[in-house]
Parts: C-alpha cells; structure tokens; sequence
C-alpha cells in the first residue's frame, strides 16, 4: 500500500496505528492508494471469471466435454453468484469490509488454482468437480462489488465517490484487454492449466496483502487527521467498519421489508437491472451478431467486438468525472447522480438504430457510441453508496448487484428466443434498447430524491 500526499507521496509505516488526535500536517491522501488496490482486486476478479472461456476450448478437448457440458459449467458461477449478493453484503456489515474481502479473494483464488489439477482426477468425476468449483468461484466472489462500494462509502467524500465507483467499475473493462490476450498466450504455450495457477497464485498473494495492509479509514497508519476531517464533513462513513457500530447491526424484520420495498431502492435496482441487461448484450450476442447477420470474419469479430469495450471504458470514466464535477458546481446529488444516467441511457438507446443501417463497420461505430452512453450511466453504484441506509452499505450494494446480475442470466436466453423465433437480430435490439428507456423512466419518476435513507427504529 502506497501512502500518498498532494501532491507529494512517501511510503506508508507499518507501525501501529496512532490515535487521530496525533495524525496532522497537511492533508495526506491516502484514499487514492486505497481505490488503487481496489482498481488491481477487481481487474483480477475478472480476470478469473475470463479464465474458463479462454481456455474453454482446451478444456473441452482435453477433458472431452460437450458444449452442453461447457454451458452448464459456464451458468453454474451467474446462479451462484446471484444468489450469495444478499448474504454476502449481511456477511460485509457484520464482519466488515477488510476481513470479508480478504478471506473472499483467497477462497475465490483457491478455487481457480484448483481448477488447474482437474485433469488429474477420474474422468466420471471432472464434470460435476469443474462444475463445483465454478459455482464455488461465483459464490465467493459475490461480496466483491458490494465490498468495493462500501469501501469507497467509507473512504471518499460525494463530491469524489462518483468518479472513485467509475474506476472501480472501469476494471472490468481493462481486465477484458489485459487479460485477455495475455491468458491467450500463456494458453498457447504452456497449456490451460497454467493461467488457472497463475491467476489462482497471483489472487492468494493480493489477499494476504490485503489483510495486511489495509485498515479502516479512522485506524490506517497513513491517514492524518486532515485527511480524516476532510472525509468526514464530505459525508464518507468513516466508521462503518468500528467494532462497536458493527456489534449493533441486528436488522429487525421491519427493516429488511424496509430494504426490500422502499421505493427509492426499488428504482435504483431496477436501473441497475436494465444496465446489466445492455452489458450482458454486449458480453454474449454482440459477437454472434456480428459474425452471423453482418458478415463479419472471426478476426474482424474479434477486432469490432473490443471497440465498444474501450468507448465504455471512456464513458465510465467520464460519467463519474462529470457527476462530481456537477456536485462541486453546486448542484444537488440528484442533479449530479441522475444527469449522467439518464443522459447515458438516452444515448444507449440509439443501439436500435442499427437495425437501419447496412455498412458493418458504421454498426461498429453505432454499438461503440451505444456502449460509451452505457458506461456514462454506470454511476449506479454511486447512487447505492449515497442512498443506502448507514447501517446496511452492504446489505444494499448485495440486493443492487443481485438484482443486476439477474439480467445475465435473462437477457442472453430471451436473445436467444428472439434470434430463434424471427431469424433475424432486429428484435433483439429493440429488446435491449427498451431496457434503456424503462431505465430512464425508473430514475425519473420512481427513484425521487437522491439522498442517504434511514432505516425505520
């Protein structure tokens, strides 16, 4: 962990943390160090989910796996996934954002070393083993963006939190270039088994430094009490992760129906459900699309499809940037949190203006501008950072992301009806392209007021 200073930056001490009290001098910034080691964890965090369907191919020739076999491998981590976000953000309140992180980037590391010494096991057993552990890996891996929001509820002020959730966010994105090509590679020349160890190495070394290094906010060696101060009076929940608030988080069941039906919550799950829906386009049917209804060659695929990614990438960067910048502007959060979203849906929508267009590479162009509206609108897991209620960051980042996730496992099966049905991909846009509309109307007329929520006594 790297202590930083504006402008200057020295390296943190390992000494015990001091009391805040005796932490002064000019402001350190130690929470950009922090939303780095976030950047790393969760560009490894998909780089593991890449892992199996860059090796699928050797996988299923070594192992003689039918794609059928493959397909129910691949679903076994979304179900998984979904079904431990709501846990797993109780897990993160109880016990705290460091030590549930860490021990997830272990267990999930564990489990993708272990994929590489299948192929050492009897053959009736790989599918239900590969099986298991890929469901084991989603299960694991469920606290890690709930985690990451609560962590950055608690280490940056509003006027930050926008363009500090769009880099984490934007991980994902680099993960797909760097990875990538670089599993590709190690695949080609050394065998499938070595990007399982390799990542599954690299994962167990990241945590065991995580659970080292990192400490809350009021209790980090490197923070000094005008960093501390700054944090605080910017609304950061600073405390979240004391022992003595955490001991007090028993939710009644009043305040999980609260969790469950509050109106506010209700919308911003539903936007984060609809932007799923569109990042799930792009992950499975965009390439098909592509390759089968514009003619494109593998290698031009594979080219266009990395297009969007990177206009995405810029977008989420952006959209965060310019929330913040809205915020210290002086505008209201619900100005400076819905203004992005709904200025990026609005122009996610033109996706189905492809369905009138008959030159390949303008479609690129199209899908590019698309996806770069849809990484502008990823400001949601700001919104969930300033809405959900004190006591529940977790709780409330889990339900999100659960909620979200759904529309991966929907999304490319309806595709699929609709492909199947009409022979034809123009409904399938106009299927996504309405998920971008309905997103718009929730944060216009359900969402309300952006503004942290309570919890009913």
């Amino acid at each position: 962990m790297i202590r930083t200073r504006e402008p200057t930056s020295s390296a943190i001490t390992h000494a015990t943390a001091p009391p805040e009290t005796s932490r002064v001098g000019e402001r350190s910034a130690v929470r950009y160090s922090v939303l780095a080691f976030l950047f790393v964890i969760t560009a490894i965090n998909y780089g593991d989910r890449a892992t199996l369907g860059i090796a699928g191919t050797n996988i299923s020739q070594d192992l003689g796996l039918t794609p059928i076999s493959m397909g129910y491998i691949f679903s076994a981590f979304g179900w998984a996934y979904v079904l431990n976000q709501i846990p797993g953000g109780w897990l993160l309140d109880r016990y705290g954002s460091i030590r549930v992180y860490g021990f997830s980037l272990f267990a999930w590391s564990v489990c993708t070393l272990a994929i590489a010494g299948v192929s050492y096991i009897p053959y009736t057993l790989i599918f239900p083993t590969l099986f298991l552990l890929w469901a084991t890996l989603g299960l694991v891996e469920a606290p890690t963006f709930p985690a990451n929001s609560r962590i950055v509820s608690s280490w940056f002020p509003t006027s930050e939190r926008g363009l500090a959730t769009s880099i984490f966010n934007s991980a994902q994105y680099v993960a797909v270039a760097f990875f990538a090509p670089l599993m590709g590679w190690v695949t080609q020349t050394f065998g499938w088994q070595y990007i399982f160890s390799l990542m599954g190495a690299l994962g167990m070394i990241l945590a065991i430094l995580w659970l080292i290094k990192m400490y809350p906010p009021a209790q980090h060696p490197g923070v000094n009490a005008a960093e501390l101060t700054y944090m605080r009076a910017g609304g950061a929940l600073v405390d979240i992760d004391d022992r003595a608030t955490r001991a007090k988080q028993t939710l009644t069941g009043q305040q999980i129906r609260f969790m469950l039906t509050n109106r506010t919550l209700l919308g911003v799950y539903g936007g984060q459900y609809c932007i799923t829906a569109l990042l799930y386009f792009f992950l499975t049917w965009f390439p098909l699309y592509l390759h089968q209804s514009r003619g494109f060659s593998l290698t031009a695929t594979g080219f266009a499809a990395s297009v969007p990614a990177l206009c995405g990438l810029v977008g989420a960067i952006f959209g965060g940037a310019l929330s913040d910048k809205l915020l210290r502007a002086g505008h209201s959060e619900n100005v400076a949190r819905k203004t992005p979203y709904i200025l990026g849906m609005a122009t996610a929508s033109t996706i189905c203006l492809c369905n009138f267009i008959q030159s390949g590479w303008l479609i690129v162009a199209v899908m590019s501008i698309a996806f770069f509206g849809k990484g502008i609108a990823a400001i949601g897991w700001a919104v969930i950072s300033d809405i959900a209620p004190k006591e529940t960051p977790g709780l409330a980042a889990g339900i999100f992301n659960g909620v979200g996730n759904i529309a991966g496992i929907v999304t490319p099966i309806v595709i699929g009806y609709i492909v199947a049905w009409t022979k034809s991909y123009d409904g399938a846009l106009l299927f996504v392209a309405a998920h971008c509309i309905v997103a718009i109307v929730l944060y216009l007329f359900v969402v309300g007021k952006i503004r942290r929520l309570s919890l009913p006594s």
